[in-house]
């Protein structure tokens, strides 16, 4: 017995040395299980020490360990015992597999923000300038997502060295260490004291912005936003927006790219004033850049940047770029203009609306790319809240109607379920006139999806105008239907009337619908017999028990004696339904 507690350990050691892969994965993910068996002095003592030493040369099982690594705190004692787990870690920083050394970070950086001030300092800190000097560039790279943790706790000299350090890391001569640097720059600057900020943070920044890779620009980019944040409006101004303004016109259009993503939440930074005189001509710029990514990008934050604006600018120095974009070469260019330019009708109110956006929506919904047509469907309620519905019905009725026979089932699919939405607004006499007959179209389309939509947007309307209108404009075309030659459209009338059957209640569903379907069990297609089952099924509980008894439970015996098996197999699942529920009543 003495020797059990050495076992865990040992087939640990016997599967890390394993050949079989998966072996030495299981052997990683139940490191905590091992952790317990040893107790938590056994664990600091051996299973750490083994595990730095382990040099196992797959990735998934290093991801693995560097995983694991990062929530046993616990299983070593403790936070006052938390700086064994560091070594490890630090092992794995320096791997050249990027997705290694990224949740490496991660993990110390989670048990960093647990450590005691004092063990930070003694363990911590030096961790960092260790891998921040390291010969090899990944430990620098992993250095620089870890100052963040290290520098509250540091003491004043150390705080010094620790931003000349990161300093250092921003003039590497590899490129990867300076992209770490830069993308990591917001997360260090928000450890930093203002005084600091202003004079050591902004000076490295300026070194990345003005940095010969694209790649290491735009990540300073993001910088830009975070620092924004930081820092007073003023020195805001001073600071950041010639940065920006400049990298507006970079020749990168990667790095264009993300400005155009990223000026809105300038805009909040630097007030009102600059925005107007500086960050709106940089927009305009970047909505009429020469790069259609570009213009993608500035096309899909133009609502976010019109909120931020007053409406008489966004009128003046927008609306132009918005008719150009409208028209614009590139499809998905009218795409992402179409995702949000139903966001400017509350912005730009009534009139301008009315006047500017309008022919604008109705030029995207005659757009011969199917996207740019659903993007501008999917969010006309934006438009009815700020026009009303007259004018909308109007302006817009004659180009939804269109779209409802589009040869894009997509784009058919977007307007069916934007229909009982626009029933709501339009009111039921209109409805009626419009579009009633294109919701009875819909049930007879070549594709499943949509007349599934339409079976559903039948039931929705009959919730919205309520039995009676359903009775009077929904019944009898269906029913009609029930007799189609077609056997695939006689099934969706029986999808259509199982989901009618609970909002037209009880009474019609006998008179009307029950008919129908006990009708359709004596047709010659099987699917359509099991779809008779099932539809029995789901209408038996909205009928009195003597409807049941008398119609439904004979047609259902009669069906569990059909020659198909799946026929036999619906109606005997029905069968039980019902017994189930007359049992428990």
């Amino acid at each position: 017995m003495a020797e059990e507690p050495l076992y865990p350990i040992a087939v640990l050691i016997d599967e890390l040395k394993n050949d079989d892969i998966q072996l030495r994965l299981n052997s990683i993910r139940r490191l905590s299980t091992i952790a317990r068996a040893l107790g938590e002095e056994r664990t600091r003592r051996e299973l750490i020490p083994f595990l730095s030493e382990n040099n196992d040369d797959d990735d998934e099982v290093l991801l693995a360990m560097a995983e694991e690594l990062g929530v046993f705190i616990p299983y070593v004692g403790g936070v006052e015992h938390a700086s064994v787990l560091l070594p490890p870690l630090e092992t794995l920083c320096t791997v050249e597999e990027t997705c290694v050394r990224d949740k490496a970070v991660e993990s110390l950086c989670r048990i960093g923000s647990q450590m005691k001030e004092s063990d930070l300092v003694e363990y911590f800190i030096p961790l960092v300038k260790r891998l921040a000097a390291g010969e090899w560039f990944t430990a620098r790279v992993s250095a620089c997502g870890l100052f963040h943790i290290a520098y509250p706790s540091a003491p004043e000299t150390s705080k010094t060295e620790l931003r000349s350090i990161y300093s250092q890391l921003c003039q590497d001569d590899m490129p990867m260490v300076r992209r770490s640097a830069a993308s990591n720059l917001g997360k260090f600057a928000a450890t930093v004291e203002y005084a600091h900020l202003k004079a050591d943070v902004m000076s490295i920044f300026e070194d990345l912005t003005q940095d010969d890779q694209d790649s290491v620009r735009l990540l300073a980019v993001e910088g830009c936003a975070a620092l924004g944040k930081l820092l007073e409006p003023q020195d805001c101004v001073a600071h950041i927006l010639p940065v920006i303004v400049n990298f507006s016109q970079d020749k990168s259009w990667r790095v264009r790219y993300m400005v155009a993503n990223q000026l809105y939440e300038l805009c909040e930074a630097v007030g009102p004033e600059p925005t107007r005189t500086e960050l709106v001509p940089a927009y305009v710029r970047l909505l009429r850049d020469n790069e259609a990514e570009v213009r993608i990008a500035a096309a899909g934050k133009v609502t976010k940047f019109c909120r931020i604006l007053n409406p008489d600018l966004a009128i003046q120095h927008i609306l132009p770029c918005v008719k150009e974009l409208s028209s614009d070469s590139s499809q998905h260019v009218r795409s992402a203009l179409a995702s949000v330019i139903m966001g400017m009708a509350p912005v730009l109110g009534k009139e301008a609306t009315i006047e500017q956006l309008l022919p604008i929506f109705l030029s995207l919904l005659k757009d011969e790319f199917p996207d740019v047509r659903l993007n501008i469907i999917s969010k006309l309620d934006q438009v009815n809240q700020v026009i009303g519905i007259d004018l909308l019905s109007q302006s817009l009725l004659p180009a939804i109607v269109e779209l409802a026979e589009d040869r894009h089932w997509r784009v058919r699919l977007a307007i069916i379920e934007y229909i009982p939405l626009l029933a709501s607004q339009l009111g039921v006499g209109f409805f009626d006139d419009k579009l009633g007959a294109l919701c009875m179209q819909w049930l007879q389309d070549k594709v499943h999806s949509i007349r599934e939509a339409a079976a559903n947007n039948l039931k929705r309307l009959a919730e919205e105008f309520g039995p009676e209108w359903a009775m009077q404009h929904i019944i009898p075309q269906v029913l009609e239907m029930s007799s189609n030659s077609h056997y695939l459209y006689r099934m969706t009338i029986l999808r259509a009337i199982s989901l009618l059957a609970p909002v037209m209640g009880s009474e019609i569903t006998c008179s009307n619908l029950l008919p129908v379907v006990v009708g359709a069990s004596k047709d010659r297609v099987p699917n359509i017999k099991f779809n008779v089952a099932k539809v029995l099924e789901s209408i038996f509980p909205i009928v009195d028990q003597s409807v049941v008894e008398k119609t439904i439970r004979p047609c259902l015996v009669e069906l569990s004696e059909d020659p198909d098996v799946d026929v036999r197999f619906f109606s005997n699942q029905a069968l039980q339904a019902i017994d189930h529920v007359m049992m428990s009543s």
